[in-house]
């Protein structure tokens, strides 16, 4: 078990005072076998009405209308959580034990449809020709080849950190074989996606004691779930070639990248120039006290 301390601001800064819209916060992870939350703080400045739900991913999300107006807009989120992570287990995949196609079970392939349908355009035939290039022999296990393009992507491709904007196009991470975690991610959910396999985004925190070991610690991070038979949703961060580890510390899972975002919103009015600045701090908590 690990307990871990999560601090996640975000500060929107304006030329001049603007109104806000409700704003949608995807900073909270759903309790879970692997993650429990102890405890969960938001500090909110302008102060507004909250409310929170559950999307139909069952994404834990906070629904916040700033009041009145103000220059600025501050975000701060203060998690405790408990991680147990499980590793993972090499298990035989039955029909079939191949690459492509998979099979899934009717019950299960309709609730996995939204994640199979690949959605990324791909005029110029880049990603489908650099795809082609991946898949070997059609006996190669499922599990194995996951582990496969999870390394592969991670030892291909250029790192290079990007704050802000959009996941790129993946055939466009593909032609210039460079990108960030989100654009990594991306890439390998709509390979798996054109091959038949159940792939979904995931955004969350990366802990790591020694961060200059990974890409993407101190700050939010991105990768991918697969589903499997007999083994379900698996996670693969192909920034790192990491696997069901547990330094991946997951807070919400979408279809695209454009929902994934930990804070969305508006502003009504002219702010003139704005800044966005985001920082985020994972780190061990504190050790419970000794029992009397």
């Amino acid at each position: 078990m690990a307990r871990l301390c999560i601090r996640h601001e975000t500060l929107y800064t304006y030329e001049r005072p603007v109104r806000f819209a409700t704003h949608r916060l995807l900073v909270r992870p759903r309790d879970s076998h692997a993650t429990r939350v102890v405890d969960a703080h938001l500090t909110l400045s302008p102060p507004g009405e909250t409310r929170w739900l559950y999307d139909a991913m069952g994404n834990s999300v906070c629904l916040f209308t700033p009041n009145g107006e103000s220059r600025s807009l501050s975000i701060v989120s203060d998690l405790t959580i408990q991680r147990f992570p499980a590793p993972l287990l090499r298990r035989d995949i039955a029909d079939p034990q191949t690459v492509t196609p998979i099979v899934y079970a009717p019950a299960d392939r309709a609730v996995l449809a939204p994640f199979l349908e690949p959605v990324s355009e791909d005029a110029d035939g880049h990603l489908l020709a650099w795809l082609r290039d991946q898949v070997g022999s059609p006996r190669e296990p499922a599990l194995d080849f996951l582990l496969r393009l999870n390394r592969t992507i991670h030892a291909k491709f250029e790192y290079l950190a990007r704050d802000y904007g959009a996941a790129q196009e993946p055939s466009h991470t593909v032609s210039v074989r460079s990108g960030t975690c989100r654009d990594f991610a991306w890439l390998m959910v709509e390979a798996l996606r054109r091959l038949g396999y159940a792939a979904r985004f995931v955004t969350g925190y990366l802990y790591s004691p020694k961060q200059a070991a990974v890409r993407g610690a101190g700050a939010t991070h991105a990768w991918c779930e697969v589903f499997l038979p007999e083994l379900g949703w698996t996670e693969f961060d192909p920034t790192n070639a990491l696997a069901e580890s547990p330094d991946l510390i997951p807070v919400g899972v979408t279809r695209t990248p454009a929902e994934a975002a930990p804070v969305s919103g508006a502003i009504y009015g002219d702010g003139g120039h704005s800044e966005l600045t985001v920082h985020v701090d994972v780190r061990p908590a504190e050790p419970l006290p000794a029992a009397a």
